[in-house]
């Protein structure tokens, strides 16, 4: 039995401090009994599909490949099978988690310089929206790599749903057209997603019309019947070779059959008796996410009051000293020997917070990657949870919403922009304002550091306590930072630390990101220690969550994401 949960709203009323307003704030929950078995999204068709997969009697494994595939289909602007990401597992009978990369890997052509101009500058409109933006896709490889080690279903039983969205039609959405009205010029300028995407007068489709993805279908149905070769070797292989061929593109054939995935060790650290685990390099999201937490331990933050001033100096100063850290050690771990245990050591952290005044805000300019020693927002995250307690944790992408606009003629799919995740140039921002040095420079089949943090939160007694992830692009960290710290720390339900308002701030630029809901009390305050704000351009993440209380599952989609829903099955 499926039971849709989309349109049930729980009105939340969170005392956010003594000296804040109480506010009000909705977000999609649900409660199972254990035993039961959950997805949640950031799109209510997929959230079904899932829990659908779970109800037949597949695991979390099977639900997350069918989610991912059916995402493909109904959240073109992440959701995909032309990028990649990072997925945890954890494996209830072996009480064991995985981390699977499915990263997308530079072509054999890339080289450090390949998005300098003549004057050595970043041409950022080339590294961003260029056909060379393009990396090797990794999401078919990865969602089928998981399938065939930990699932328990077929490919035809998992990737029946999306094929069907794709062939029958999906009723368009208010988000969906909203996204294609806000991103209609690039995706016009290229005819393929022009004719996959938009009617013949180059206007979005209506909300409520239907959007028919047939040339999605043929290629789901091909990867259905003859698996990951068709991809990386066959028809489709051949078409996305043409295509990026004919936009004057380099990854070819051979770029395409040398793609991997790989099983990493995830990182691992401790907060408060509970372990938290998340994604190893070229994750930097695990690795801070670990170093924050580690810093934040340093002091009582629940009688500091959750988002009182006092408690947002310490997570604004743990964050700098986090991104400082990143621009300089994070990258590929195949290529680069990442310092993991310096960075997550606790002696590291607890000097670390020693350095932090608590009186004054502290100067980017003069906060370096602190070792001694001789990384779009439109990426999407699901969290799948079944009945044996087996849960997996994923986050993929195109990178920008809707990649580079370009889609692959005659298959139905888009493009990727995840080289613009590399470092094209020494102390040069990404589209996301990130730095980054030799680490994470631009090299043939290296993968780009990604700020994608799918989490996982284990008890004291090892059983798991939350799955959670979230988009965002670079505030990815942050906002599942937060998350945790809402629901481990100030004792908050999922629900409500899901809805909690959020900062964001990220070394450079030096500025803290803020939604509303931060009180004009506490800002006053950080304004007055020399903090500066600026309002958020845009909601903070979005994280799709899943945990475990006692006998319960409780499931909550962020209500910043409008069409995001959770579902459960019996």
């Amino acid at each position: 039995m499926v039971v849709r949960i989309g349109v049930l709203l729980v009105m939340l009323v969170a005392q956010v401090s003594a000296d804040q307003a109480i506010i009000d704030a909705k977000a999609r929950f649900h409660p199972l009994l254990a035993g039961s078995g959950m997805v949640v999204s950031q799109e209510r068709l997929a959230s079904e599909v899932g829990a659908a997969i779970l109800a037949e009697g597949g695991n979390a494994i099977d639900a997350a490949v069918a989610t991912g595939f059916a995402l493909a289909v109904t959240l073109p602007r992440a959701g995909n099978i032309g990028g990649g990401g990072f997925m945890l597992v954890y494996l209830a009978e072996q009480r064991r988690t995985v981390a699977i990369d499915y990263r997308e890997m530079a072509p054999r052509s890339a080289r450090p310089d390949m998005f300098l101009d003549a004057q050595g500058n970043v041409d950022t409109q080339r590294a961003r929206f260029g056909i060379d933006a393009t990396a090797i896709p990794g999401t078919v490889a990865g969602l089928l790599h998981a399938l065939e080690r930990y699932g328990s279903m077929s490919r035809e039983q998992v990737m029946a749903p999306a094929i069907a969205l794709a062939a029958n039609g999906i009723r368009v959405s208010a988000d969906l057209s909203e996204s294609l009205q806000a991103r209609a010029q690039r995706l016009l300028a290229d005819p393929a997603s022009a004719g996959y995407f938009y009617r013949a007068d180059g206007s979005a489709p209506a909300i409520g019309s239907q959007l028919y993805q047939p040339d999605l279908a043929a290629t789901l149905q091909r990867i259905s019947d003859r698996g990951r070769d068709e991809f990386y070797a066959g028809k489709t292989a051949d078409l996305m070779v043409a295509t990026i061929a004919s936009h004057g593109g380099q990854l070819d054939h051979r770029d395409l059959a040398s793609y991997r995935v790989v099983e990493r060790q995830p990182v691992c650290g401790s907060y408060r008796g509970n372990t938290v685990c998340a994604m190893p390099p070229p994750s930097s999201g695990g690795v801070h996410l670990i170093q924050m937490l580690n810093i934040l331990e340093n002091w009582d933050l629940r009688s500091l009051g959750h988002n009182s001033a006092a408690y947002l100096h310490r997570l604004i100063e743990s964050m700098r000293r986090a991104y400082a850290d990143r621009s300089r050690y994070l990258g590929d771990p195949d290529f680069y020997q990442v310092p993991v245990l310096a960075l997550t050591d606790k002696g590291y952290a607890a000097r670390s917070a020693e350095q932090i005044p608590l009186d004054k805000a502290g100067d980017s300019a003069a906060v370096a990657p602190g070792l001694e020693l001789q990384e779009s927002f439109e990426t999407t995250h699901y969290s799948t949870w079944d009945r044996s307690g087996n849960v997996v944790s994923n986050t993929y992408t195109l990178n920008f919403s809707y990649g580079n606009g370009k889609s692959v003629a005659g298959a139905g799919f888009l493009l990727n922009n995840e080289m613009d995740d590399f470092s094209a140039k020494r102390g040069a921002a990404n589209g996301f304002g990130l730095l980054g040095e030799e680490a994470n420079k631009i090299e043939p089949y290296k993968r780009p550091l990604s700020s994608m943090t799918p989490a996982l939160v284990f008890a004291a007694d090892g059983q798991p306590l939350l799955a959670t992830g979230s988009p965002g692009g670079s505030t990815i960290i942050t906002v599942v930072l937060q998350t945790l710290l809402n629901y481990l720390e100030f004792g908050m339900n999922i629900a409500e630390a899901t809805a909690a308002p959020r900062i964001h701030h990220q070394w450079w630029p030096d500025k803290v990101f803020w939604e509303q809901g931060i009180s004009a009390d506490s800002r006053a305050i950080l304004t007055a220690m020399g903090h500066q704000f600026e309002l958020a351009p845009r909601v903070l993440g979005a994280t799709m969550s899943v945990s475990r209380q006692q006998q319960w599952l409780q499931g909550a989609a962020d209500y910043r994401r409008s069409e995001a829903a959770a579902a459960g099955a019996y």
